[in-house]
C-alpha cells in the first residue's frame, strides 16, 4: 500500500486559486481511477475533478470553500501497489514525468553548486545554512530541521515509505541524494515507521492550514468600520469575489469612454412575431431578440477590427477570431460565457448556442471551454427593463455593448410627419487607450444599419 496525493489542478488561463465547493466522495470510500472526487470552483466556473488513482479515500487536506493555490494537495488516496504499477503517475493538470525528472536533476545540481560555493566562501556559509534551515522547516515536513533535503528527495521518500533519517547520505557534508533514496532498502526500516505517511500527511495538512492563515482576509475587518449594531455581515462567496476582482481590474486599468445611438428595430419585431411560434415548434426554445443583435455586431466587427482587439502592455492585439461573450445573470451572480467563432452561426444557430450557454450558467455547469477567449461582450440589459446604462468592459477586451429595452416611440418621417416605431438604445463602452470616438461612432452606426436592414422576410437559417 502507498499514499497518493491529488492536487488542485490547473483550471484555466490566468487562474491561480480555486476552492472545493463540494466533496463527491467521503473518507473511507473505495474509488476507481477517473471517478470524480470533488467539484472545484475557479472564478466563474465549477469543474469536477477526477481521481488519478484507484484506491481508498484517506483524508481531505483542505476545507470546503477555502481558496487555495493551484497545485495545493487536496486529497490523499491509499492505493494498492499492484494496481498502481499499471497506472499513470502523472496527475490531472500536472507536468509530464520527464519534465519533473529534469527539474529534480537540476535541483540536485544547484544544491551541489551551493555547497561548493559555501566551502569557498566561509563568510557566507552561515547565511546559506540559515536560509536552507528556514526552507527545510517550512517545506519539508519529513526532515529534521537541521537536515537539508531537495524536493526530489522528499518526493521519492514519501512515495516509497522511506524515513530519511535512516538514509546514509553520499553527497557533500552527508547530503542525501536522489540515488541514495532510490538505492535504499525499504525492508531495513523498523516497524516503528509504519505510520510515517499518516504523520507526513498530518504535517502537510497543518502546513496548508498555516499557509492559508497567512493570507489575511480583511473584508470583515474593513466592513466593521462601516457597520452599526444590528447589521449583518456576510462574507462574499468565491464567485462574487472573482467578479469583484475583475471589476476593480477593469475600472482601474481601462480608461472607459461611453457613447450611445438609437436604432429602429421595427422590422426585427415584425420578423420575430411572425416566426416565433414556428421556431418554438421546430427548435424547442424561444426565439429572443438577442441573436439579432449578436449577428449585427459580428457583421460590424468585420469592418472595424479595432473593436475586436485588446491592449497588451503597449501593443494592440487584433484577434483573428470573433468570439462574443454574452452576459448571463442569475439571482446571485453574473456569468459571461463565450460563443466561440460567433461569425460561423446563423440566427437560429446563435439562438441555440445562447440558450445552451445560458442554461449551463444558470445550472452552474459552465466549463473552462465555455468561458475562455472572448473578444467582445454583449449584455442584454433590456431584459430587465433598462433603457440606458454604461457597462464595465470585460478585461482584457476593448468594448462592451449594452442592448437596452425596445420601446415604442414617435419618430419623424421623411415627409415631415411622425410614426410609431420600435426603438432601442445601444450603449457602447470602449477602451480609450486604443479606440477613439470616431472609430466607436462608426462601429455603432454600422451596428445600427445592420439592425435596420432586417426585414420580415429575413431567413433565420
Amino acid at each position: 500500500m502507498s499514499i497518493k496525493i491529488i492536487k488542485m489542478p490547473h483550471l484555466g488561463e490566468s487562474v491561480t486559486e480555486a476552492s472545493i465547493a463540494l466533496w463527491l466522495v467521503s473518507e473511507g470510500d473505495k474509488i476507481d481511477k477517473y471517478d470524480p472526487v470533488a467539484e472545484a470552483v475557479s472564478d466563474k466556473v465549477t469543474t469536477e475533478i477526477p481521481s488519478n488513482y484507484s484506491g481508498i479515500v484517506k483524508e481531505f487536506l483542505i476545507d470546503l470553500d477555502t481558496d487555495v493555490e493551484i497545485g495545493t494537495p487536496m486529497l490523499s488516496i491509499e492505493t494498492d501497489d499492484a494496481e498502481e504499477a499499471g497506472e499513470s503517475e502523472q496527475p490531472f493538470g500536472a507536468e509530464s514525468p520527464s519534465a519533473i525528472e529534469k527539474k529534480e536533476e537540476m535541483t540536485d545540481h544547484i544544491n551541489k553548486e551551493i555547497d561548493e560555493a559555501a566551502e569557498k566562501k566561509p563568510i557566507e556559509r552561515d547565511t546559506k545554512a540559515s536560509i536552507q534551515q528556514s526552507v527545510s522547516a517550512e517545506s519539508e515536513p519529513m526532515a529534521d530541521k537541521k537536515a537539508r533535503y531537495s524536493p526530489a528527495v522528499v518526493r521519492i521518500a514519501q512515495e516509497r515509505d522511506i524515513d530519511l533519517k535512516q538514509v546514509e547520505g553520499s553527497g557533500k557534508h552527508g547530503r542525501i541524494t536522489r540515488k541514495d533514496v532510490l538505492n535504499f532498502d525499504v525492508k531495513s526500516q523498523t516497524a516503528a515507521n509504519g505510520d510515517l505517511h499518516k504523520g507526513s500527511l498530518q504535517v502537510q495538512k497543518e502546513m496548508i492550514e498555516r499557509e492559508m492563515s497567512k493570507k489575511t482576509e480583511t473584508p470583515s475587518e474593513q466592513a466593521a468600520s462601516y457597520t452599526t449594531v444590528g447589521d449583518e455581515v456576510v462574507p462574499a462567496d468565491r464567485i462574487r469575489k472573482a467578479i469583484a476582482r475583475k471589476m476593480v481590474q477593469s475600472t482601474s486599468e481601462i480608461p472607459h469612454a461611453w457613447l450611445m445611438v438609437e436604432a429602429d428595430v421595427s422590422n426585427i419585431v415584425k420578423l420575430r412575431n411572425k416566426t416565433k411560434d414556428r421556431f418554438k415548434e421546430l427548435e424547442g426554445i424561444t426565439l429572443s431578440y438577442f441573436p439579432f443583435f449578436v449577428k449585427a455586431v459580428v457583421q460590424a466587427l468585420k469592418k472595424h477590427p479595432i473593436i475586436n482587439a485588446s491592449w497588451d502592455n503597449g501593443n494592440i492585439v487584433f484577434h483573428k477570431d470573433i468570439n462574443i461573450s454574452v452576459a448571463v445573470a442569475t439571482e446571485e451572480h453574473l456569468f459571461v460565457p463565450v460563443i466561440q467563432h460567433t461569425d460561423h452561426y446563423s440566427l437560429s444557430g446563435l439562438s441555440r448556442e445562447i440558450d445552451r450557454l445560458a442554461s449551463l450558467a444558470r445550472d452552474g455547469k459552465l466549463g473552462n471551454q465555455d468561458t475562455q477567449g472572448g473578444t467582445m461582450t454583449l449584455n442584454n440589459t433590456g431584459s430587465f427593463g433598462s433603457v440606458q446604462s454604461m457597462g464595465i468592459i470585460n478585461h482584457p477586451q476593448a468594448a462592451i455593448l449594452q442592448v437596452e429595452s425596445i420601446t415604442k416611440r414617435f419618430v419623424p418621417t421623411e415627409d415631415g410627419g411622425f410614426k410609431a416605431a420600435d426603438m432601442i438604445n445601444l450603449c457602447l463602452s470602449i477602451d480609450h487607450r486604443m479606440i477613439d470616438g470616431l472609430q466607436a461612432g462608426r462601429f455603432l452606426n454600422d451596428v445600427k444599419e445592420n439592425l435596420q436592414k432586417f426585414s420580415d422576410e429575413s431567413d433565420l437559417y
